[in-house]
């Protein structure tokens, strides 16, 4: 991919829908490849747009300042159009500084008939004494496509601040049509005792979401290849899958390391470049 580019497409609203942190992205499909027909974003968000290989359009996630400070709220509207493919990363790691404000995000799409979307950042950091809420939702129509990825790391190991955030927090819920399909949370903070403890040996946690008629072979090869994964006794890396509704699943994995379960991510996903034209993990991990 060529070095990317601010997005800058479309208008902003000059109610208070402009407030800071909020961002909003339409996808269309034109002449068979997806264009981003709307980018705009305010400080803290940053939206960047890069030209790449194949038919998808793709989008990475940034903040002023390499990270979220205390008091930054973003918020994003993803609308994504018939027949339209768009993928959304992050530059990076998304980092959440210490702070007893704490930090949130919030994301809302809608994906049309034969679309597919791909939220695929890189994993969150919460720093020593952070605090950070997430909240996902995503409306697919009944012949959508999506693929989900939401990963946590222990934080900054090197530093002596393994797993010393002070509260995390992040929900997702996926409908399809007016059916819901998942409502998936977590919730970590010390209350109920020091999380390295409660942890284990385990640095990063990751769930992940395959959902749609149209990856619905995907979906059922992955969950076959893990079912026959055999057994380790205290192996380094922890994956499940299990089917959510007729034509999804939901994975989770545990790894000592963001590397392992990064590459064990890739391998699992490796039905995603051919599709999108492009290599989703290049350059990263």
């Amino acid at each position: 991919m060529p070095p990317t580019t601010t997005a800058a497409l479309g208008s902003r609203p000059s109610s208070s829908a402009a407030a800071p942190g909020q961002g909003a992205l339409t996808f269309s499909s034109v002449a068979g490849r997806t264009v981003v027909r709307r980018a705009w974003s305010n400080s803290p968000l940053k939206i960047l747009n890069p030209q790449n290989h194949g038919s998808a359009a793709w989008v990475y996630l940034a903040s002023y300042g390499g990270g979220l400070v205390g008091g930054d709220s973003l918020h994003l509207e993803i609308d994504v159009e018939a027949r339209a493919m768009a993928v959304i990363s992050t530059q990076a790691s998304t980092k959440v500084y210490r702070s007893p404000r704490g930090a949130s995000q919030h994301l809302r799409a809608s994906v049309a008939d034969d679309a597919l979307l791909v939220l695929a950042p890189d994993p969150v950091v919460c720093f020593a004494a952070s605090s950070y809420t997430q909240e996902q939702e995503i409306h697919l129509a009944p012949r959508a496509a999506l693929v989900l990825i939401d990963w946590l790391s222990a934080g900054r190991v090197a530093s002596g601040e393994r797993w010393q955030l002070d509260a995390y927090t992040t929900r997702t819920r996926i409908w399809c049509g007016d059916r819901r399909l998942l409502h998936e949370s977590l919730r970590l903070t010390p209350r109920e005792g020091a999380l390295g403890d409660r942890m284990r040996r385990f640095n990063t946690l990751l769930f992940a979401v395959v959902a749609g008629v149209a990856l619905a072979p995907h979906a059922s090869a992955i969950l076959q290849d893990i079912s026959a994964m055999p057994l380790q006794t205290r192996s380094d890396l922890l994956i499940s899958a299990s089917p959510v509704g007729d034509t999804a699943i939901l994975l989770r994995m545990a790894g000592v390391s963001t590397e392992a379960v990064a590459q064990a991510l890739r391998r699992t996903l490796n039905f995603l470049s051919p599709l999108l034209g492009d290599n989703l993990w290049a350059r990263k991990w």
